[in-house]
C-alpha cells in the first residue's frame, strides 16, 4: 500500500534537495520561497548538515559558491529581486564551473511587484541574467510529483556538468498543499561525482565537450579559481586564443549532451493538429483544456517542457512537421513565445495566450483560445 502525504511545493523541493544530498544551505528570507528556507533551518542540524542565513541574497550565493568549492551541495532559494541581486555571483559560478542549485520562485514583477502573485516572467532571466555568453541549465516543473524528481535531477545534473543549475517554481505550485508519495531513499537515483587526484594544475585542460575534472579546496592542492578569463592552469589569460578554447569548453560541455539534459512530457500529440506549448502552473491549465478540448473532437496536444534551457529546439522542430498550429500560454509577456516563433516554420500558423497579472489562465480561457484557432 502505497503511502502519500500532503505537503506544500516548497516542502517538497526541500525534501528531494535532503535526498538528492545537499547539504549546505545559505540564503534569506523572500517571499514566496521562504518555506525552503525555514525547513533547512529546522531539519539541517538534526542530520549534521549546514544551515546559515546570510545579509542577503548576494551574500547567500557568495557563500554557496565557497561550500561547493569545499566538495558540498549547495542550494539557495530565492524570488524575482532576490534572484536578480544573485546575477553578478551567477556569473563567477558558470565561469569557474562551479556546481550549484538555485530555487527561484517566480512572482510578480519587475522590482518588488506582487510579492504574493505567481508570474512566470523570470524565464529569459534564468536564460540571460548574468552578462556575457555563458551556459545555463534551467528545469521548470509542473505538478508534485515533478517538483520532485526536477529538483533531484538539478542537482544531479549541476554535479555531472559542473554548472549552476536554476530550479523555477512559481508561487502557485510552490504554495499548494498536495498530495505525493516521496520516494524510497533506495529508489532515489542520485549522480556520485568523485573528487580527481591530479598530476599537475590543469584542472581547466580537457577536450571540447568533455566535463571538467576537479578536486576540492583542503585537498592538498593549490588551486586557482576567480571570474576572469582563464588558462587550463586558473590563472588569468587575454589570450585571444585561450579565451576563445574556454568558451568553447563551457559552452559545449552542455551542448555536447542535449539528450541527457533536456526533458518533456506530451499528452494527445500523437494525432495532433494543434499543439499547446507549456510550462508550470499554465501547464495545469493546458492539460485539462487539452483534455476538455479532446472531448469536443478538437485534435489538440500538449507538449510541457520541463527542461526550458537549453531550450527543447530538437523535439519541437520534429513535432512541427505534423501538427499546422502552435498555442504557446504562459503567465508573460511572450518570452517563450519567441523561441516558438524562431524554430516555427512559416506554414504553421502561432498564436499566444499571455497575461502578467498575477491570475493564472483557466482551462475555460484556453480551451476558448484553442476554439478561435
Amino acid at each position: 500500500m502505497t503511502k502519500r502525504k500532503v505537503y506544500q511545493g516548497n516542502i517538497i523541493v526541500a525534501k528531494a534537495a535532503i535526498a538528492a544530498g545537499c547539504n549546505f544551505f545559505a540564503g534569506y528570507p523572500i517571499t514566496p520561497s521562504s518555506e525552503i528556507a525555514q525547513y533547512m533551518s529546522r531539519e539541517f542540524p538534526k542530520i549534521d548538515r549546514d544551515f546559515i542565513q546570510m545579509e542577503d541574497e548576494i551574500a547567500s550565493l557568495g557563500a554557496c559558491i565557497g561550500a561547493s568549492l569545499s566538495g558540498k551541495k549547495v542550494l539557495t532559494a530565492t524570488s524575482g529581486p532576490g534572484f536578480s541581486l544573485m546575477q553578478e555571483h551567477l556569473g563567477l559560478a558558470v565561469m569557474a564551473e562551479i556546481p550549484l542549485v538555485i530555487v527561484n520562485v517566480m512572482r510578480g514583477g519587475p522590482s518588488t511587484g506582487m510579492p504574493t502573485k505567481p508570474s512566470q516572467a523570470d524565464i529569459m532571466q534564468a536564460k540571460w541574467g548574468t552578462h556575457g555568453d555563458h551556459p545555463i541549465i534551467t528545469l521548470y516543473p509542473a505538478f508534485a510529483d515533478e517538483i520532485f524528481s526536477e529538483t533531484v535531477r538539478a542537482f544531479n545534473l549541476s554535479e555531472k556538468f559542473w554548472n549552476p543549475v536554476i530550479l523555477l517554481l512559481d508561487e502557485v505550485i510552490a504554495k499548494a498543499h498536495e498530495d505525493i508519495e516521496i520516494p524510497d531513499q533506495k529508489n532515489i537515483e542520485i549522480y556520485k561525482y568523485k573528487s580527481n587526484t591530479l598530476k599537475d594544475l590543469n584542472i581547466y585542460d580537457r577536450i571540447i565537450g568533455e566535463k571538467p575534472p576537479r578536486v576540492d579546496f583542503f585537498e592538498g592542492y593549490p588551486i586557482h579559481i576567480d571570474g576572469l578569463e582563464h588558462d587550463s592552469h586558473g590563472w588569468p589569460s587575454y589570450d585571444a586564443d585561450t579565451a576563445d578554447k574556454m568558451q568553447n569548453l563551457r559552452l559545449q560541455k552542455i551542448n555536447d549532451h542535449l539528450d541527457e539534459i533536456i526533458e518533456f512530457k506530451e499528452y494527445f500529440m500523437d494525432d495532433a493538429e494543434i499543439m499547446v506549448f507549456s510550462f508550470g502552473v499554465s501547464a495545469r491549465g493546458a492539460l485539462a483544456a487539452v483534455r476538455e478540448a479532446r472531448s469536443k473532437g478538437i485534435k489538440v496536444g500538449l507538449f510541457q517542457a520541463l527542461t526550458i534551457w537549453p531550450f527543447p529546439e530538437k523535439a519541437l522542430i520534429e513535432r512541427f512537421k505534423k501538427i499546422k498550429k502552435v498555442l504557446t500560454v504562459e503567465m508573460n509577456m511572450g518570452q517563450t513565445k519567441y523561441e516558438i516563433d524562431r524554430i516555427a516554420t512559416d506554414d504553421i500558423e502561432r498564436k499566444a495566450l499571455l497575461r502578467a497579472n498575477g491570475i493564472p489562465f483557466t482551462p475555460k480561457e484556453i480551451v476558448k483560445s484553442i476554439e478561435e484557432f
